[in-house]
């Protein structure tokens, strides 16, 4: 078994066997993908269940998205936290964008291995994208001050996703000088509370409603 795997069933006993066994083709897939391309840290790969899997399945411990919830993945690279949240969130619709193509391509190599009919990936900034979402999830890729304004555009008002339209993004550490810069209603949920391991220890889900 490869290490940390037994931690999602651990942390979701609902999960189906076809959604583990796609879980698990993930550890095959970003292990060959990533001796050809860096999508993954190389110290990172083999703890990929722990700080890139379970780090983004936090989001599914806090959240449950109504079914045909619109959720766009900002700066997804490798397609974290779109790709395990898409196999979890079987009836949602999922668009995974990064600026960088060779990122994008794994993203959607990634898709086809998985036979995921829920999710795309699209090479583009968010600023280009015409459509809109209801959520916008996204993993540190800048501070909250300068992403809010990216993609405040593209969220749908109200609340079609069922747990209130906006921005949820995973990031660590002390972040009340950024969300003291937005104006945005805001709630922030300790991922330690969650999950026992020391990695998750300063980490953070934070919800941010749209206006």
């Amino acid at each position: 078994m490869h290490p940390y795997f037994n931690l999602l069933s651990k942390y979701f006993p609902e999960l189906s066997q076809k959604q583990l066994n796609r879980y698990e083709q993930l550890w095959d897939f970003y292990h060959d993908w990533n001796a050809k391309i860096n999508v993954i840290s190389r110290k990172d790969i083999d703890e990929l269940y722990l700080r890139h899997v379970l780090h983004s399945l936090a989001i599914a411990k806090i959240f449950k998205f109504k079914n045909g919830t619109k959720i766009l993945d900002v700066g997804t690279g490798g397609g974290f936290p779109g790709i395990p949240l898409s196999i979890y969130f079987e009836n949602a619709q999922f668009t995974l964008v990064d600026s960088i193509g060779k990122k994008v391509m794994v993203v959607n190599e990634a898709i086809k291995a998985l036979n995921l009919d829920n999710a795309e990936g699209i090479q583009a900034r968010a600023e280009e994208l015409k459509s809109h979402y209801d959520i916008v999830v996204s993993r540190a890729v800048t501070d909250l001050p300068s992403f809010v304004p990216w993609v405040s555009g593209k969220i749908n008002k109200g609340n079609t996703s069922g747990v209130g339209n906006g921005i949820i993004y995973l990031k660590g550490g002390d972040l009340q000088d950024e969300l003291n810069q937005i104006s945005w209603r805001n709630s922030i949920h300790e991922i330690s509370k969650l999950f026992e391991e020391h990695f998750f220890e300063t980490k953070k889900v934070v919800h941010l409603l749209k206006p």
